[in-house]
């Protein structure tokens, strides 16, 4: 429909659009610093103003989007960055882009505060957070007494066509859910057959494969699904922002992924980029980011300092045995055949 302005209105509208145009031309002067990270807008906005806080010449941008999503983005620009820090991830997805060439070695002041498996030989990345990924349901609708208190339970019949995952493809934290299922196979039989196995009765149970973790919790919350796997701090923010959401360890163990983060190689501003890897790695930013968005902080020096929720998480959680070399080997090897062979073509099977 198009509307025909009064003449009334007119010289305001031209002052207006030479007062727009007139901010237009006026450029930001702080120096950009992109991050690339899966860590979403909780985190990311919060680095982002203690950043900017501490350095106001400099202005932090985020593009928000999957781990794989970050890897891929970055293989594709690798002769011209675009990005300066990958902010996030699980470290096998980061020791994927240490063999392309993807990220520049920086050891940073905090290195020795982080487990000696949480830290590239060569420097390339660090373990920043870690991040555990457990089955999550809606408690508002299912009990808890009903609940899945195992791995095995999602294969319950009582659950076909109730389960939500994110699409494993796009995301690292499904990636690393699928390495912990495919190793333990291997572990304990000699071979991922087993794991393909329960994968493709999962499959069999799962409603769908959501695109991303926004539209995950919003079909879990409207009961288009009752369960799904995911991680612990997106769970606890959307708990604190009144979802239904319930979440549980699995006694037999639950993966626990090395969140990482590395300096792009030949990235626009590499000091500030350091600084910023410096500063999100401090003790203060780790318990802000506990205290604030329920990271589980990687530094092993914090001990009385964590919030109670994350000290109880360390109490109740058994981490799950991972052979994360193996996963760094052989994943993308796994998820392509999982891709090919199971999606969509689950053979459910009497328990």
């Amino acid at each position: 429909m198009t509307f025909r302005l009064r003449r009334a209105f007119q010289p305001f509208l031209l002052t207006l659009s030479l007062v727009l145009a007139a901010g237009a031309c006026r450029r930001d002067p702080r120096t950009p610093l992109v991050l690339y990270s899966p860590h979403g807008r909780d985190l990311l906005g919060l680095v982002e103003t203690e950043f900017e806080r501490a350095h106001p010449e400099v202005d932090v941008r985020w593009l928000d989007m999957g781990s794989q999503e970050v890897y891929d983005r970055l293989k594709s620009e690798k002769s011209n960055p675009q990005a300066d820090v990958w902010f996030g991830g699980p470290d096998t997805i980061f020791a994927r882009a240490v063999q392309d060439g993807l990220l520049a070695p920086y050891r940073p002041p905090w290195a020795e505060h982080v487990a000696p498996e949480s830290r590239h030989a060569g420097d390339l990345y660090f373990g920043l957070y870690r991040t555990p990924a457990m089955p999550v349901y809606n408690s508002r609708i299912v009990a808890a007494p009903d609940a899945p208190r195992e791995w095995d339970d999602l294969l319950d019949p009582k659950w076909k066509g109730k389960i939500l995952i994110r699409d494993p493809l796009a995301s690292g934290t499904m990636r690393a859910v699928w390495g912990y299922v495919l190793s333990k196979s291997v572990r304990e039989t000699g071979s991922p057959d087993a794991g393909f196995a329960w994968l493709s009765r999962l499959d069999a149970q799962t409603k769908e494969y959501v695109f991303n973790p926004i539209l995950l919790y919003e079909k879990i919350v409207r009961g288009e699904g009752l369960i799904t796997i995911w991680d612990l701090p997106d769970t606890l923010l959307e708990r604190q922002r009144g979802s239904p959401l319930q979440y549980v360890f699995p006694k037999s163990g639950t993966p626990v992924i090395d969140d990482a983060i590395g300096l792009v190689a030949g990235c626009r501003h590499p000091e500030l980029a350091k600084q910023f890897i410096d500063f999100v790695g401090e003790k203060s930013l780790q318990r802000l980011a506990a205290e604030k968005t329920f990271r589980l902080p990687a530094r092993t020096d914090l001990g009385d300092e964590l919030p109670e929720w994350a000290r109880a998480v360390e109490r109740e959680m058994v981490p799950a045995a991972m052979d994360w070399p193996l996963v760094e080997k052989d994943g993308s090897a796994w998820m392509s055949t999982w891709d090919r062979t199971i999606r969509g073509k689950g053979i459910a099977a009497a328990r």
